[in-house]
């Protein structure tokens, strides 16, 4: 590839790159279009055609909503949707199909004009491709992280707000005041739900919808076994909490005691990536069999093959569930 066209691309992603920076949305419009969107979609009220229509429009008129509206008959569709629910993102579903085929396409173009090889430029449009809900992955981890770390004080503060005599939607309201984000914002949730006439067993369960969160989970069964059968609330909460705190010590040990092992695992599954790029640069003609010779490309697609079985192989080792 001639060091124009190199330049070229170069120039290209980055500008690119810096418009989609200078056009991203702020953060307090990305809340207050997923408190409308949750709102308009939780809470079925008689005037809510009038009202629907208005919130509806801006996203009708953008292309990336209708071919979200186009791919809904596939099962795909419905996953990647609760996956951006769980991730707190404001993406639409075609918009994340919409950036996979951007990003395979113009992986599988680099990669094909530098190596000239249709078989490793159809496998950086899979892992290009793969970028968008790799992110979606993590941003969701991130998420759960935060909120289950958050949980145990929000639950106390919960505890304590009872024990002074408020009632159950004061205390949501005061932990939705002083609670971290993302555990406030779905507190938020649950209590603007509960303003406009949603019921409190609903609102929680469309919460535990939208946090994959075990301990989440563990409260709301708490809660609402409490609502049907009685008993101290007070008390059922500072249990939960306690149990909370201790699944999430116990867990961050074993994530302690595995560091090692998912160390080792990323180390070996880079290493011979990084090398075979780093003796392409500094030697280019050193390795140019293994990418035209048929022997050398059966061996690099063994080699891939065995570098991926044994990530996952140390992965199922050191996930150790708690």
């Amino acid at each position: 590839m001639s060091p124009l066209a190199i330049t070229f691309c170069s120039a290209l992603a980055l500008s690119f790159s810096i418009l989609a920076f200078l056009m991203r949305p702020e953060p307090a419009s990305k809340a207050a279009r997923r408190r409308l969107v949750t709102i308009q979609n939780s809470v079925r009220i008689q005037d809510a055609t009038a009202y629907g229509d208005d919130l509806g429009a801006p996203e009708e008129r953008d292309f990336a909503y209708r071919f979200g509206v186009l791919l809904e008959r596939f099962s795909f569709s419905k996953k990647l949707k609760v996956l951006l629910i769980h991730a707190g993102s404001s993406m639409s579903v075609g918009g994340i199909v919409l950036a996979s085929i951007g990003v395979g396409l113009g992986s599988g173009l680099a990669c094909f004009f530098t190596v000239r090889m249709p078989q490793f430029a159809a496998a950086a449009v899979v892992a290009g491709g793969a970028i968008p809900y790799i992110v979606l992955r993590v941003k969701r981890g991130r998420r759960l992280k935060g909120f289950n770390a958050a949980l145990p004080d929000a639950i106390d503060l919960m505890a304590r707000s009872l024990l002074a005599g408020h009632s159950m939607g004061s205390s949501i309201e005061l932990v939705a005041e002083q609670s971290p984000e993302p555990l406030a914002f779905e507190f938020v949730q649950v209590y603007q739900q509960q303003r406009l006439g949603l019921q409190f067993r609903d609102a929680l369960l469309q919460m535990g919808n939208r946090v994959p969160s075990r301990d989440l989970q563990f409260l709301i069964t708490a809660i609402l076994v409490q609502k049907e059968t009685g008993g101290d609330l007070t008390e059922i909460l500072t249990r939960a909490s306690y149990v909370i705190r201790e699944r999430v010590r116990i867990e961050g040990e074993v994530r302690t005691h595995t560091a090692q092992g998912r160390l080792t695992g990323a180390i070996l599954a880079l290493l011979p990536v990084v090398l075979l790029a780093l003796i392409s640069l500094i030697t280019p003609g050193y390795s140019s069999a293994l990418f035209h010779d048929p022997i050398g490309q059966k061996m690099l697609y063994a080699g891939a093959t065995l570098i991926v079985i044994g990530g996952l192989v140390i992965r199922k080792i050191v996930d150790i569930q708690v």
